[in-house]
């Protein structure tokens, strides 16, 4: 049996929680450049840091926000803070994929649960995504470009058939 194919306007509602951050926060808009399938070797879009939430019940699978160090160094200048650790870096990659859980919640209503979100290695991210792909989840790429950096949304989800 064939699961229903996931629609676009699915996959956006993560994306535009990653653009409003940036415009919320930074007061600089985000682009998103063309999205992807991503094959099983693509390590490119694993980063320094990862922002991930888990999704079970009706739709399963997970979504991350893969951002490079310099990224998120900018956001935390420009929104005038001066600590530049690690954790400061996966506080802002943590919020985003809060801020991704909270549309989700929005959109998908009860039909999905949503693990609180989480902040994962690179490691990590690729093994769990390779886990899913080889379950037969193909991730869309959805590359963000914000001031002159990319960092990378990873959208693996599939939706179950209905009860």
């Amino acid at each position: 049996m064939t699961r229903p194919r996931l629609r676009a306007e699915d996959v956006k509602i993560f994306t535009d929680a990653a653009l409003g951050f940036f415009a919320q926060t930074t007061g600089h808009r985000a682009n998103v450049r063309t999205a992807y399938l991503m094959d099983h070797d693509a390590p490119a879009v694993w980063s320094d840091f990862h922002g991930r939430i888990d999704l079970g019940g009706r739709y399963r699978g997970n979504v991350t926000f893969a951002a490079p160090r310099a990224l998120l160094t900018h956001v935390l200048l420009s929104i005038g803070e001066s600590d530049y650790t690690d954790a400061s870096h996966r506080d802002i990659v943590g919020e985003i994929a809060n801020q991704m859980s909270g549309q989700a919640r929005r959109h998908f209503g009860e039909a999905m649960d949503i693990s609180p979100p989480r902040v994962i290695d690179r490691d990590q991210a690729r093994h769990e995504a390779n886990q899913h792909q080889a379950q037969g989840m193909a991730p869309f790429v959805i590359p963000v470009q914000w001031d002159r950096y990319e960092a990378h949304l990873v959208v693996q989800m599939e939706q179950g058939t209905s009860p």
